[in-house]
């Protein structure tokens, strides 16, 4: 009896970890969205074009696109699923693309002058950990507190 009521409070105690995931992954995603669009499109465009992206014009629109609105979606645990994979290729495109050059660690201490440390580029542990939590997200789904929980109780019901 005992093991049983264990084995239930579990299982619903496992419900809340992809919450944790899709607030941090969602925020994440929205703030760096708008912080390429806030800045206006022109800037990052600069970037992509210095870096050699392919159709950086079209690019510079997309890309923040998809961190913001996708970042939305995640947060708000709609479509979790589907909405992780583009997430995941412009986390792969920016690794591979920009990341990859300066190694692993996102935390690079290159100096300190009278106002503090100076960090170097970041490297790709950060597109790691959250390439991770995007595929954690897709095996468990959006978990509690979402839009896909809330269409799946009602499609269960029905």
């Amino acid at each position: 009896m005992l093991n049983e009521s264990f084995s239930i409070a579990k299982k619903d105690y496992r419900q809340w970890a992809p919450l944790f995931l899709r607030l941090i992954i969602g925020y994440g995603f929205m703030a760096h969205g708008w912080a390429k669009l806030s800045k206006g499109p022109a800037g990052f465009e600069k970037l992509l074009v210095q870096i050699g992206v392919p159709f950086p014009h079209i690019t510079s629109w997309v890309s923040p696109l998809i961190e913001l609105l996708g970042g939305l979606a995640i947060f708000l645990g709609v479509f979790v699923s589907i909405t992780a994979i583009p997430l995941i290729f412009t986390m792969l495109v920016a690794m591979f693309a920009i990341q990859i050059n300066y190694g692993f660690s996102s935390v690079k201490t290159i100096g300190l002058t009278p106002k503090g440390p100076l960090f170097g580029p970041p490297g790709y542990e950060i597109n790691l950990l959250y390439i991770a939590g995007l595929i954690s997200l897709i095996i468990t789904g959006a978990g509690i507190y979402s839009i896909d929980s809330l269409i799946w109780s009602k499609k269960t019901k029905a």
